[in-house]
């Protein structure tokens, strides 16, 4: 009988708002050569299409498509607290859980393997993920690192403005009953707080060798 084959190695990077997740997943993927998704834009995308054509989230969910991840608007945090309040729908959490799970098992392109960046990707999503991190810093840190992002968009945002927004969505998505933002039981958990990029992704990959794998 001709052996099952290996299923494709995913790497699970969860944490909240800014603390990093992103830029690391999208390195990790490049570096490996993985295929890369940002599930964060799936609930941005809901959550965006919900307040904007007042439809219910769980149609929005449904009916997703691609081509709905590539809308630049999703980058803005406006549809960061759009995604936050759809993610806590178990529906909609539902809806989009199948996506994500045929991504990370069928890596699109032929790819070697997965990278995925979310909030309950190493919990929920991929339980059975190779490498699981959680990714975190300081409220001051992340905070600080998103004004600086939006005010390079061109954004007139205030300090103090998006510290109570992220501290409001870090517990919104903490204290839902569904999928909380949690590290899993065996994720390697990286501060990021004062660490550079190539400082983190220098953890990600020890951590990575750590598990038996190259490059």
């Amino acid at each position: 009988m001709k052996p099952s084959p290996q299923p494709s190695p995913v790497i699970a990077i969860d944490g909240p708002a800014a603390a990093g997740k992103g830029t690391l997943a999208r390195r990790l993927a490049a570096h490996l050569d993985f295929a890369y998704l940002d599930t964060g834009l799936l609930y941005r995308a809901v959550g965006t299409r919900a307040h904007a054509d007042g439809c219910d989230p769980v149609v929005a969910a449904a009916t997703l498509t691609p081509s709905d991840l590539e809308d630049p608007a999703l980058r803005l945090d406006a549809a960061a607290q759009a995604a936050s309040r759809v993610a806590a729908d178990p529906a909609v959490r539902q809806a989009l859980l199948n996506f994500q799970r045929r991504f990370a098992e069928t890596p699109p392109q032929g790819a070697k393997g997965a990278v995925l960046d979310g909030r309950d990707i190493g919990t929920v999503v991929c339980p059975a993920a190779t490498l699981k991190l959680f990714i975190t810093a300081s409220l001051e840190e992340r905070a600080a690192r998103r004004l600086k992002e939006l005010r390079q968009r061109g954004s007139e945002a205030i300090d103090t403005d998006v510290l109570r927004d992220m501290r409001e969505r870090d517990a919104r998505d903490c204290a839902r009953a569904v999928a909380p933002l949690e590290p899993a039981a065996e994720s390697v958990v990286v501060d990021t707080s004062g660490l550079s990029p190539d400082a983190v992704f220098a953890a990600a990959l020890a951590a990575w060798h750590a598990r038996g794998f190259s490059e």
